[in-house]
């Protein structure tokens, strides 16, 4: 072992290294060199855990802002609602539009409130059976206000767009060659009568194809609105049809005297 003073050789040494530091920093220099030259062939791409902990950190910032979304928003957006618009919060807000409906609407102040995101209680303030209660309250609220709505000019130019792109279906009649159809109630009392499909074509009326239609409530939309709508868009209206089919038997017509037979 070299002792630092034990000889001139071992000082010499010594002395010769600290006289010349450029060997350090050069011998350091290359090793940084090699070791970067070795993890730039050896680097992979980062592991999945990142990319999944990015994902997860996505579908958090998904689901935050999914509780932005409205009541209103939310409650069109459900299966089976389809044929109903969004009513503005304006319309909901303004008491004139809403004359009569407190006495037909049990829990009327919390279901509107809830329609309107303004809820004044908590769930936990709440057995089941009342907030299901209330639900069930601002469900039918929405839907009276609803068949209001679509007869101002907002509200029939919001069930035009929708018309437009046939999300109310279209006729099953086969004459009529897949014509698009507008929503129609039978009554305009609550829970009366289920919704129904209106062909302007053949101005007849069908149920609905989707069975989740079927069960929403015809005073949703109430007996004005398909007539009212053709009136303010006449250029919707197709012509009526005229043809109409012909049973034969054996390429006969029959007689209508054979019909009654």
């Amino acid at each position: 072992m070299l002792k630092i003073g034990s000889s001139t050789s071992g000082r010499s040494g010594v002395s010769a290294i600290r006289s010349n530091p450029i060997n350090l920093e050069a011998s350091s220099s290359s090793s940084t060199k090699k070791l970067t030259s070795l993890l730039s062939k050896d680097s992979k791409p980062l592991p999945a855990t990142v990319s999944e902990t990015g994902s997860e950190e996505t579908e958090l910032s998904t689901s935050e802002g999914e509780d932005d979304t409205s009541w209103i928003t939310w409650f069109c957006g459900l299966r089976g609602n389809e044929l109903l618009c969004e009513v503005d919060e304006e319309f909901i807000q303004d008491d004139f539009n809403l004359c009569g409906l407190q006495a037909q609407i049990p829990h009327y102040d919390h279901a509107l409130d809830m329609i309107l995101d303004n809820d004044t209680f908590s769930v936990g303030e709440l057995d089941d059976e009342a907030h299901s209660g209330i639900e069930n309250a601002a469900e039918m609220l929405y839907g009276l206000i609803h068949a209001r709505y679509i007869l101002t000019s907002k509200g029939i130019n919001a069930m035009h767009e929708k018309y437009k792109r046939a999300e109310f279906g279209r006729c099953p009649r086969v004459l009529c060659e897949g014509q698009p159809c507008l929503p129609v109630g039978t009554s305009d009392i609550a829970h009366n009568a289920a919704v129904k499909i209106y062909c302007p074509k053949c101005e007849d009326i069908y149920y609905p194809r989707c069975k989740y239609q079927s069960n929403m409530d015809g005073a949703y939309i109430g007996t004005t609105f398909p007539h009212l709508y053709l009136m303010s868009y006449p250029s919707s209206k197709p012509a009526t049809a005229t043809e109409k089919y012909v049973p034969r038997v054996f390429g006969f017509k029959l007689h209508k005297d054979s019909k009654s037979s």
